[in-house]
């Protein structure tokens, strides 16, 4: 007697499981030694044991694990809408809106001017396939991020530009799809139902984060934390479906309002989804590649190769474009195009809506052909280049604790401007309230810490630099803030030099040693080093500033604490 392992695992949804999680962790993991990233292996080795290879697991077995890939990509949407904090991404706008009007308007433009001009493929159908090409992989990117452990500048405009990204494209696909499908009726009737669908999926996302909000302000234990977190993602996920609107807004939505009116983020993202996180990811990217049809490739043919290289292209021109109007740092601008080349889970989500419309069903299957020959091409070479743009902006292994890393992008302001030492300090403790999480303590109480430590002695040190600072409540972690003037402040100081970087500390007494290490890391640095001091009084941006307090070249004052230990 023989077994075949297709027919157990149809038999058994929970066998087919089991297959696709070793599978997932086997081929990751040798995806991994060979210098490659995990995802690359599990989609490639969900296209072995798919259809398309060996098909140990078939139609049905896939079926039954089905609401795994769909509370996948919920969560998926949940963690990138909570990359989308408006408070850290304050300093970041300029970048990200030019972005967003790049690729929506370029990437689809070229896509259907190739597909109509060279291909001559229907008009409707080039919309369609345009509006497909604005979308970028959340799951590949935000999972090649935690792999590697990048942070920076480039990760924040990656991560935030991935979400808009996938807002702008299921947005238009949307009023697109409404379009094409009612082309005698008026814009207003042919839009309404999708605009309201949209409304209605942002409305049901919002009030769980806020009731997801009012659960964690409760002050309830960790493991009712983590069952109300995951209930709001089942519940998220249950809903858009019953109502008919699309789960990946409505998560997204969730994790948008929860992270911008939580007191601390990590509630439902950073520490409550954690533990389980990579196992449902690496789920969710097998199983992506199960759906991977390679023969599908010579049936899409020249639309496929068009579609793919239209898309490629936009997104290089997009990020360019847009990051030279915003006035990026090189290695964002350089970069940030080829990180937005994964295509997979919302692409596919799309092609679903066009399978089970039944207006489309002339031209269905050619549309599914087309976008999965992409997603497929996507998918294999997607991951590679992201994290080759990782690599080349300088941000792998970066997710570690640094000695000033309190000093993110949106603490930075440059051009800054005061009368008095009394007024800056003034600007930036409302500073440091708009940009951190300062829980129970008031404006008044910081500005009264730190008044009063300056009646006491000076805290400017010479050099250009001053370093004011207060007590903050017992519990918080350290904060803080930087202002740069080229100009210069003129303020009393030891040397008579004016005061052109501000770094306003908030620092509570368990924390007193780091700050003694901090405050000599600057005076050492920012007030001594006359070579840094040139670089960072003329920054243009905060972007630039940050990259010169967190780049390589700063790892002799800004060092990674576990390395210090």
């Amino acid at each position: 007697m023989t077994l075949d392992p297709a027919s157990l695992a149809n038999a058994s949804p929970l066998l087919a499981l089991a297959i696709v999680i070793v599978a997932g962790v086997a081929f990751g993991e040798l995806a991994r030694r060979a210098g490659l990233p995990r995802i690359t292996g599990q989609i490639l080795g969900g296209a072995a044991i798919g259809g398309s290879g060996l098909g140990w697991v078939g139609d049905d077995a896939l079926h039954g694990i089905q609401p795994l890939t769909n509370l996948a990509l919920g969560l998926i949407a949940i963690t990138v809408g909570a990359h989308l904090n408006l408070r850290r991404l304050r300093n970041a706008g300029r970048r990200l809106f030019a972005l967003l009007a790049t690729e929506a308007t370029i990437t689809p433009l070229l896509v259907f001017a190739l597909l109509r001009g060279v291909a001559g493929v229907p008009f409707e159908l080039a919309l369609l396939f345009a509006m497909v090409s604005i979308d970028t992989a959340p799951a590949t990117v935000v999972s090649l991020v935690r792999e590697t452990r990048s942070k920076g500048v480039f990760v924040k405009t990656l991560l935030a530009a991935v979400a808009l990204d996938n807002v702008a494209g299921i947005v238009l696909f949307e009023l697109a799809r409404a379009w094409v499908a009612a082309p005698d009726a008026t814009a207003a009737t042919a839009l309404a139902p999708p605009v309201t669908q949209l409304a209605l999926a942002a409305l049901v996302g919002g009030a769980l984060a806020v009731a997801m909000n009012v659960v964690a302000r409760i002050g309830v234990g960790p493991e009712r934390l983590a069952t109300a977190a995951v209930a709001s993602l089942l519940v998220a996920c249950g809903l858009a479906a019953a109502l008919h609107v699309s789960p990946l807004l409505t998560c997204l939505a969730l994790g948008f309002v929860h992270t911008n009116i939580a007191r601390e983020r990590q509630h439902l993202v950073d520490s409550v989804f954690a533990d389980f996180e990579p196992a449902i990811l690496a789920i969710f990217f097998t199983m992506a590649g199960m759906h991977l049809a390679l023969d599908r490739l010579p049936v899409a043919g020249l639309a496929a190769l068009l579609l793919f290289a239209g898309r490629f292209a936009g997104k290089l021109a997009s990020a360019e474009l847009a990051m030279r109007f915003a006035g990026a740092p090189d290695r964002v601008r350089r970069n940030l195009g080829l990180a937005l080349v994964p295509q997979a889970g919302v692409a596919v989500g799309l092609v679903l809506l066009i399978q089970e419309d039944a207006r489309f069903a002339d031209v269905a299957g050619l549309f599914a052909a087309v976008v999965l020959a992409v997603v497929t091409l996507n998918e294999i070479v997607g991951p590679l280049l992201t994290r080759m743009a990782l690599g080349r902006a300088g941000e792998l292994g970066r997710d570690r604790l640094r000695l000033i890393d309190f000093l993110q992008e949106e603490h930075i302001a440059t051009g800054f401007r005061a009368a008095t030492k009394e007024e800056a300090i003034e600007k930036l403790v409302d500073r440091m309230v708009r940009t951190h999480p300062m829980g129970a303590m008031t404006r008044e109480a910081l500005l009264a810490s730190v008044l009063e430590r300056e009646e006491q002695a000076s805290t400017c040190l010479g050099g250009g630099l001053a370093v004011p600072h207060g007590l903050l409540d017992d519990g918080m972690p350290m904060a803080g803030v930087m202002a740069l003037s080229r100009e210069g402040l003129d303020f009393p100081t030891p040397d008579g030099r004016p005061v052109h970087c501000m770094v306003l500390l908030g620092t509570s007494r368990a924390e007193r040693d780091r700050h003694l290490l901090v405050l000599a890391s600057l005076a050492r640095t920012i007030g001594s080093d006359a070579a840094f001091q040139d670089q960072l009084f003329n920054a243009t941006s905060a972007a630039h500033a940050y990259e010169l307090l967190h780049g390589e070249e700063s790892e002799g004052f800004n060092y990674f604490l576990d390395d210090a230990d």
